[in-house]
């Protein structure tokens, strides 16, 4: 269910539908309530008499102009996107369609359409139909979300300004690194369901579980391989982790009995059962995939670094925020190395990147390209003093190689 909420959260016309079958829904509602009242023969004075013409010029008008606001102003924004990404990284593509406030104003905008439309096609003249029927309330209804949306279209222009500037984009895939970090890595007070101990391989018999298709996996179902290796009292070696590439025939998962248990072979249910909960998909996503994560943090910094950008000021912000999700990481984190279930036996063992590989990633990428900016390298030592500051043990040994590095550019 994650998975399906999470793809629908970047889904840029999943929240515009619901919002159009409710105003589609409100239509209807609001004009036979109008129908009734005329029925009835009862009037509402606080609300002026319209003519049948009047009515739909009004309809016709709040229609038109929400959907040629809503043309216009996103035509000019995926623009204005494209060229910040092409800048910045074409993955922050994804940022852009995941905001719920563009997801807001999109669907403010066709909603208000439709529910003009459905409110039009009930006005009708004497002429026509033999009895004029005018949808007072509905129609005063729509003026009011005309009035909305004009505010919508103010605070849109507002966001998507401040949503482009660089230190927007960064923050929010600073955001999704915190995230990622705090779904792979725990400490040993804050481990309920899960382990960050080793865990030997003391099993046989493996059974492998092979993709049918290819792709990036994006997602991991953890509680429903835990569920399902519980019932069975089996154990899920997870060999294909989050940001990984696979084609047809690689492997996902393998299955083995616990130690002990009865082995018996995979049903074909078993296999769909499991390949289910592996989401693979055509590019990486940032949800579970730590590595992904940072990788658009230090994108950002490396091109920021481009001979064409000349920008370091990026990168320095970028090493900045990273220490927000980094240095916790670095004092006192482990990554997960099984989920638990209820009965607090290790029943899925996934294969987290160490913290090591993160811290890195970092610096490889920054110190490559950033060796001829000053003030890069100044940021890089700060990050450095910051994780050296929590350190110990093999961890402050490896933050001495990089800095042995670092002395030496």
């Amino acid at each position: 269910m994650r998975t399906v909420s999470l793809r629908l959260r970047e889904s840029f016309w999943f929240f515009p539908a619901v919002l159009g079958v409710f105003a589609i829904v409100v239509a209807q509602l609001l004009v036979f309530v109008d129908q009734r009242i005329v029925d009835g023969g009862a009037s509402i004075p606080i609300l002026d008499a319209l003519s049948a013409s009047g009515g739909r010029a009004i309809l016709t008008t709040i229609g038109t102009a929400m959907l040629t606001v809503a043309g216009t102003s996103f035509s000019i924004t995926i623009s204005v996107l494209a060229t910040t990404s092409s800048t910045y990284g074409p993955r922050l593509v994804r940022n852009f369609m995941a905001d719920r406030a563009n997801q807001f104003v999109l669907a403010a905008f066709t909603s208000t359409f439709l529910y003009s439309i459905v409110v039009l096609r009930s006005v009708h003249t004497a002429i026509e139909d033999g009895s004029a029927f005018v949808p007072v309330i509905a129609i005063h209804v729509a003026v009011v979300l005309g009035v909305v949306d004009v505010a919508v279209l103010v605070f849109f222009i507002h966001h998507i300004a401040s949503s482009v500037q660089i230190t927007s984009l960064q923050k929010q895939v600073q955001e999704d690194l915190e995230t990622a970090v705090g779904h792979a890595y725990r400490t040993d007070d804050d481990s309920d369901g899960v382990s960050v101990r080793p865990h030997p391989d003391g099993l046989h018999s493996w059974s492998t579980v092979e993709a049918r298709g290819d792709g990036y996996v994006q997602s991991v179902g953890w509680e429903r391989l835990v569920s399902w290796a519980h019932d069975h009292d089996q154990v899920i070696d997870v060999t294909a982790m989050p940001g990984d590439h696979l084609i047809k025939g690689d492997y996902l998962l393998r299955v083995a009995p616990r130690v002990g248990a009865h082995v018996r072979p995979l049903s074909e249910n078993d296999l769909d059962r499991l390949r289910s909960t592996v989401t693979l998909g055509a590019a990486r996503t940032p949800f579970q995939d730590v590595g992904f994560a940072l990788q658009q943090l230090v994108e950002i910094a490396v091109r920021g670094l481009a001979s064409g950008t000349n920008d370091p000021y990026t990168a320095v912000s970028a090493l900045d925020l990273s220490a927000t999700a980094l240095v916790p990481l670095w004092a006192q984190r482990q990554a997960i190395t099984a989920y638990l279930d209820e009965d607090a036996l290790a029943r899925v063992l996934p294969h987290w990147p160490a913290p090591e590989q993160l811290v890195d990633t970092v610096f490889d990428g920054v110190l490559t390209y950033g060796a001829e900016h000053p003030i890069v390298l100044d940021a890089a030592r700060r990050l450095l003093a910051r994780l050296a500051d929590v350190a110990s043990g093999p961890r402050a040994e490896h933050l001495a190689g990089i800095m042995s590095e670092l002395d030496q550019i």
